[in-house]
């Protein structure tokens, strides 16, 4: 038919070209295969036309008139739905043109495997092979990245018709993802497991390869500084053995390009203002292993201030007080980041005059002559602007007036920039919401009105946490709490906590309210039950010594005294209840017959304690605080005093004192300095000592480095014992034994007490952080001092060598008992327990007699010196909760502390 339609049109030279170019391809490619829009019959040769046809045109023959359309090979897909793909329609003519346009349609839809189309003489049968549904994704090989990472960029998902497009778009963005994470040498081959029901399993088979290193960064062009300095402004770092963990040596592309920044960045600060990056340049080596990085940089000539001035057009303003106060002055190298900082300050000061969008334009004026740079910074004019509205967003948990109430501004004031970031920080010291908030400005209905807007995301305020440990001195400890820092949404504070280990048990219940009856007033209260073993180290064994209980409840009221001072009132009644082992410690030595502590048996410091006590304590404490978070700050101060009045009531009476204080420093880059330190003093009132559970006890854990009460005043009892190497055995000499494991180590507390820390906050990169890895370098010393023994003969005791101490067991009359031997009549004997220094017959008796085996006693440890303690330590986000780890070295300690190196903590928040 093809070749009688073109015989019919001959003398169309373009339709005879086309047509014979057609004929002739369809010659030569055979019969055509099932791909292609086929006819049949074939078309048969045709006598060459007459002048005649050529002129009038034959009209199509019936056979390429298409009477009916049909779909072969259709499962799920529906034959008309098939048909509405393609635009072959009955009635139509049938050509080639169309059945192939017809196969383009059907594949574009990527239903389809394959298909064809035959026309049979106008019946036109459109056979398809319809693409498998994909059953499921599976992925192999993928340790670095998990599914969760890969599963949501790949678009094919199961039920989906299976298409080679989208697998290959799936394939790339995998390969992309995983160049993101460094991996360059990454490779995915995707493979189909065919399944029953035209279904398939598609498998993408990953290799991950290395990590793709940064080998060596080049640059050239550079004369001022040298290579080395330019790559530490970098955030990229060469691979080097000591980066093993620093992420920042993986070639990452959106570096490179902040990477050329920082470079421009350094140099606009030295003076270089004409300094420009010419090229950057990233290749992979052959292997896909590495990187080598090569910068062509431009450096330029390097310039001065030249003048240096303020225009100011606000009327509070003095341009040439203004200007006086720059801290640039003519003849300074010039310094972009410095002018950055100026428009900012200057920015900031007129925002505390209320000119919230005052605008300041710094305007330049090159010299290349004399190489300088005059700069004016033009305070434009603006209106000053109030506060119309405050609108809090997103807070679906705490009440507005939460929120509200720690603005330090209120509809209709004037606009301060100073208290709008004195409101942010105080919303973000409440640790109801997420730490980069901030408080957006917003024009008002008009131009001198402005809008407030505190778009708070709330995260969680409840804390579960869960401690475990094990210590050298408690063994296995314990510890649970739970609080809820918004409960209600009101912003009060309830809590609960339980501890427990081998020597102590504790249980806590605290409740607070930061705003009673909505007025700027705080109020708590706390009940509390605390059960603490005492303990002394001996043979390997910790020995328990005494048994400390405290009942109590504690009342706290405060009030604020300006923006960033409060008064703080509290009363606390303890019911204290000191006891010792009776049987262990206890002796008719000193009065018999009754029982009393025995100072050989429990030392003199432990006998003076025993006994129950009520304290009836009054105190009052000043605090300034202008951090700008109180969970997380990175500046400002916070200062408190302390000071405790126990004799209203009570038989304790006292005076101590505290005070604490805190400074923080960001010192660019993220690193966080900070330096604390805390100090104490208590003073008997009367004739007696301070009781040891009211005195100070320094160690674990606010001093890292030492044990729990590791640090301060101890007795240790050494025992003595006849020394091995004696030149006569039968008298030997005695020794004084020494190692720790054997010595009774008690610690007594003291009176005084500092403690200082100094700490640096790391940053770590991005990946890092996202993890919630915060490390720190530290330095902590302190002292504590003080027992009130001015001899310390009146606190410590002897046994001598070789008897020990011996005192006479006793009867419960009180009378001491001898062990009487009598001679029998047939020459035996019988020893019998008698109260009588001498038997029937005048000889003496033996008296029974207690021993203490022989001991020295040594006071250690009072004295101010410092002790002084460095180490590492990580605060740690982790999903199980807040993990904080310390590791410390002791530099320098006195005779009798105890340290410990490694110490742990771990919580988890709702």
């Amino acid at each position: 038919m093809m070749a009688r339609e073109l015989a019919g049109n001959a003398n169309r030279p373009g339709l005879a070209r086309l047509g014979l170019s057609l004929l002739c391809g369809t010659i030569l490619a055979g019969m055509p295969a099932t791909a292609f829009a086929q006819e049949t019959p074939a078309a048969t040769p045709a006598p060459a036309p007459t002048p005649s046809s050529a002129i009038a045109e034959a009209p199509a023959p019936q056979s390429d008139v298409i009477r009916t359309v049909s779909v072969s090979g259709a499962e799920r897909l529906e034959p008309t739905t098939i048909v509405s793909y393609i635009r072959l329609r009955p009635g139509q003519v049938y050509t080639q043109a169309a059945g192939d346009q017809a196969l383009k349609d059907l594949y574009a839809t990527e239903l389809f495997a394959s298909a064809s189309i035959v026309n049979n003489g106008g019946d036109v049968v459109v056979t398809v092979v319809e693409n498998p549904v994909i059953n499921r994704i599976v992925l192999e090989g993928n340790r670095r990245l998990k599914e969760d990472k890969i599963l949501p960029e790949i678009k094919l998902a199961p039920r989906q018709i299976f298409t080679r497009s989208k697998v290959r778009a799936d394939v790339a963005r995998i390969v992309e993802l995983y160049k993101r994470q460094g991996r360059f040498a990454a490779t995915v081959e995707p493979k189909m497991v065919e399944l029953a029901q035209n279904r398939v399993d598609v498998v993408f088979e990953i290799n991950e390869g290395p990590k793709s290193k940064v080998r060596q960064i080049n640059i050239l062009g550079n004369e001022a500084f040298s290579d080395g300095e330019l790559r530490s402004e970098m955030l990229t770092k060469q691979a080097r053995p000591t980066r093993f963990f620093s992420s920042s040596t993986s070639y990452d592309p959106d570096r490179l390009a902040f990477d050329q920044q920082k470079l421009r960045q350094f140099y606009l600060t030295q003076g270089y203002a004409d300094f420009r990056v010419i090229s950057a340049v990233a290749e992979l080596t052959p292997d896909k292993r590495d990187f080598i990085i090569t910068y062509v940089v431009e450096e330029g000539e390097r310039y001065k201030f030249g003048d240096v001035a303020v225009q100011s057009e606000l009327r509070d303003f003095s341009s040439e007080g203004l200007t006086g106060n720059l801290p640039m002055k003519e003849g300074d190298w010039y310094d972009a980041k410095q002018i950055q900082d100026t428009v900012e300050q200057l920015t900031e000061l007129a925002g505390t005059f209320g000119y919230a969008f005052a605008q300041v334009d710094d305007q330049y004026r090159r010299n290349k002559e004399d190489l300088t740079m005059s700069v004016t910074f033009v305070l434009r004019e603006a209106p000053r602007v109030y506060v119309e509205r405050i609108d809090v967003n997103g807070n679906t948990l705490t009440q507005d007036k939460v929120i509200r109430r720690e603005f330090r501004l209120v509809e209709g004031d004037a606009f301060n920039s100073l208290q709008v970031k004195r409101s942010e920080n105080r919303i973000k010291s409440l640790g109801f919401f997420q730490e980069n908030f901030e408080v957006s400005q917003k024009e008002g209905t008009t131009p001198d009105r402005i809008a407030l807007e505190a778009n708070v995301q709330e995260q969680a305020t409840g804390q579960l946490q869960l401690s475990a440990g094990f210590s050298s001195i408690e063994s296995f400890i314990l510890a649970a709490s739970i609080q809820q820092r918004n409960f209600r949404g009101r912003g009060q504070t309830v809590g609960a906590g339980v501890n427990y280990s081998r020597y102590s048990k504790s249980a806590n219940l605290s409740f607070s309210e930061p705003y009673v009856f909505d007025r700027n007033i705080s109020a708590g209260v706390d009940i509390y039950r605390r059960d603490l073993n005492s303990f002394n180290y001996l043979n390997n064994d910790r020995n328990t010594t005494f048994q400390q209980t405290t009942t109590g409840g504690q009342l706290r009221l405060g009030v604020p005294l300006s923006e960033y001072t409060s008064l703080i009132g509290s009363y606390t009644l303890n019911f204290d209840e000191v006891s010792l082992d009776e049987n262990q410690f206890f002796s008719d030595r000193l009065s018999p017959p009754n029982l009393t502590c025995d100072p050989l048996l429990a030392g003199r410091y432990l006998c003076e304690a025993v006994g129950k006590r009520t304290s009836s304590i009054l105190g009052v404490t000043l605090a300034y605080d202008s951090l700008d978070s109180r969970l997380r700050p990175t500046r400002g101060r916070s200062a408190s005093i302390t000071g405790e009045f126990a004799g209203l009531g009570g038989s304790v009476k006292y005076a101590r004192v505290r005070a604490r204080a805190a400074q923080y420093w960001p010192l660019g880059s993220g690193f966080i300095f900070s330096v604390q330190g805390e100090g104490g003093a208590i003073k008997a009132l009367g004739n007696d000592r301070v009781q040891l559970t009211d005195r100070f006890f320094l160690g674990e854990p606010q001093f890292r480095g030492f044990d729990i009460r590791g640090v301060g005043p101890r007795v240790l009892r050494q025992p003595i014992i006849a020394d091995p190497d004696s030149p006569d055995p039968a008298n030997p000499l005695p020794l004084v034994v020494t190692e720790r494991e054997r010595v009774s180590d008690d610690a007594l507390g003291g009176n005084f007490y500092y403690l200082g820390r100094a700490e640096i906050e790391i940053p770590l990169g991005s990946g890092v952080q996202e993890l919630g890895l915060r490390p720190s370098v530290f330095v902590d010393v302190g002292a504590l001092w003080g027992s009130q023994f001015r001899d310390p003969q009146d606190l410590v005791q002897d046994c001598t060598f070789p008897a020990g101490c011996n005192f006479p067991q006793r009867d419960a009359n009180g009378n001491a008992l001898f062990t009487q031997t009598v001679t029998n009549a047939d020459g035996t004997t019988t020893t019998t327990l008698v109260t009588s220094p001498t038997s029937p017959s005048g000889a003496a008796n033996t008296p029974l007699l207690n021993n203490i085996p022989p001991f020295t006693e040594q006071f250690l440890g009072d004295t101010p010196k410092p002790r002084v303690s460095v180490g590492i330590g990580v605060n740690w986000n982790s999903p199980f909760g807040p993990f904080r780890i310390d590791f410390a070295h002791v530099l320098l300690k006195q005779p009798g502390d105890d340290t410990k190196r490694f110490t742990f903590n771990v919580g988890t928040q709702f």
